[in-house]
Order: C-alpha cells, then structure tokens, then sequence
C-alpha cells in the first residue's frame, strides 16, 4: 500500500486548518501563526456567514511562555477581512 502525505487545504499557498470555530493559517514551522476564532456568525441566504472574528498572531516557539505567544490582536466583520489581516501580519 503507497504512503499517502497529508495534505493541508492552503491560502494563497499557506496552511489553512480548521477544527468548528478556530482557524489557523500559517506554517507551524515558520516563526509565527494567526489563529482565527468565528465569533459569531448570521445567515445570509442558505449559508452561516462570519460577522464577528478575533485574529491572534502568535509566536510558534514552544519554549516562549503561553502568555507572551500572542503578539497581535484584531477583530474584524468578516472572514475576508480577518484573513487580509493575517496575510499581511504574515507577509503572504
């Protein structure tokens, strides 16, 4: 049997992972990660759609303390925005 590599989904060519409400988008590898939380959500249409989102970016050193990790807070209205934030805190 082939050994198949995991394969994550990406955005604009970085790791996109999603576990319910959290987000996170970068490589654990690199020096730091954003996390995105949904907070809210309202319907538009047939679809749950985003209005409410927290952006955290933070350090993927594990030797740093849990406290100090978060470098930068933003919330945002929507996932699009969030995700601008992100690839310009990352420099997508």
């Amino acid at each position: 049997m082939a050994d198949k590599k995991a394969s994550f989904f990406t955005y604009k060519g970085v790791p996109l992972v999603r576990k319910e409400n959290t987000i996170y988008f970068g490589n654990m590898y690199d020096e730091f990660v954003c996390m995105i939380e949904i907070l809210g959500t309202e319907k538009q249409g047939k679809l749950e759609v985003a209005n409410n989102v927290r952006i955290r970016k933070m350090a993927t050193d594990p030797t740093i303390p849990p406290k100090d990790m978060i470098v930068k807070t933003a919330e945002k209205k929507s996932l699009y925005e969030a995700m601008d934030i992100a690839c310009a805190w990352l420099k997508v």
